[in-house]
């Protein structure tokens, strides 16, 4: 594990050089910090707290970043060592595979993690200092920092999955690409388009709860946004409709079974190839 360790602070170094925390943290921290002002104007004077608002706008705005910055940093985790040469250099020092794919890991997570804390607190505080909060909504927003966490590390292991497979760097990042838009946003139009073709209504409320679920970006919806009831009440899911067919705690499961089977996965091609 020492060697993982050591791996992993030569990635988050590496990404300090190509100022890949300071463009995510920036990216991050703009974007929410705009969501926060221009989500809150819709408050007015009802029971529905700026926080609560906060929170659903930025588990739509995560769904989507996330899952790019994950891909962008993984994606030529493997193929570009190979490319570069350094990847039979570092196979010939004492280090076995799984240790340089859980250095990678943990350098990624490290990056994406600082930048989701950063830019999301500066959303917290922001309302913070503007409105008053709930502890059930800073108990919300810890929800969605740790979730997207989780989120970063299934695309993380799913582009080292990638990488594993390419043979350069260009197939590589059109796959992630490829990857990115058919689970965030194709998937989503298909199921849709599925549901209006539905008109029999074959595919029920618990059958369409299973196909959101086996989709991580769908998986991470619907654990933030049926998880509180504040957040509920503002993404307009709130009752036992979608949270009895849909539970929180099994998207969460959803989520970390993809992270673990991905980076299985790439351990078994990674293992199998020759650098």
């Amino acid at each position: 594990m020492r060697v993982s360790v050591i791996l992993a602070v030569k990635e988050f170094r590496d990404g300090l050089r190509n100022r890949w925390i300071a463009a995510a943290v920036l990216l991050l921290a703009g974007l929410t910090l705009a969501v926060t002002f221009l989500g809150s104007a819709p408050v007015g004077t009802t029971s529905t707290t700026s926080l609560a608002v906060t929170v659903t706008s930025l588990s739509s705005l995560s769904v989507y970043l996330v899952p790019l910055i994950a891909l962008m940093l993984s994606y030529d985790a493997i193929v570009g060592e190979a490319e570069r040469g350094t990847l039979l250099l570092l196979l010939a020092y004492p280090v076995s595979r799984w240790q340089l794919i859980a250095g990678k890991f943990l350098g990624h997570l490290a990056i994406l993690s600082v930048a989701i804390i950063i830019g999301y607190g500066a959303a917290a505080m922001a309302v913070a200092m503007l409105t008053d909060t709930a502890p059930g909504d800073l108990l919300a927003l810890l929800a969605l920092v740790g979730s997207s966490i989780l989120l970063g590390a299934v695309f993380l292991m799913l582009g080292y999955l990638l990488s594993a497979f390419a043979r350069e760097r260009a197939t590589a990042a059109g796959l992630a690409i490829a990857l990115w838009l058919g689970m965030v946003l194709l998937y989503d139009l298909v199921l849709l388009g599925v549901l209006l073709a539905d008109a029999s209504h074959v595919i029920g409320e618990r059958v369409f709860a299973g196909l959101l679920i086996l989709n991580p970006a769908d998986a991470f919806r619907v654990f933030n946004l049926t998880q509180f009831d504040s957040v509920s009440a503002v993404a307009g899911l709130a009752g036992p409709g979608m949270t009895s067919a849909a539970s929180p705690t099994l998207a969460l499961g959803a989520m970390a079974a993809w992270a673990i089977v991905a980076g299985l996965l790439a351990y078994i091609r990674f293992g199998a190839s020759e650098p």
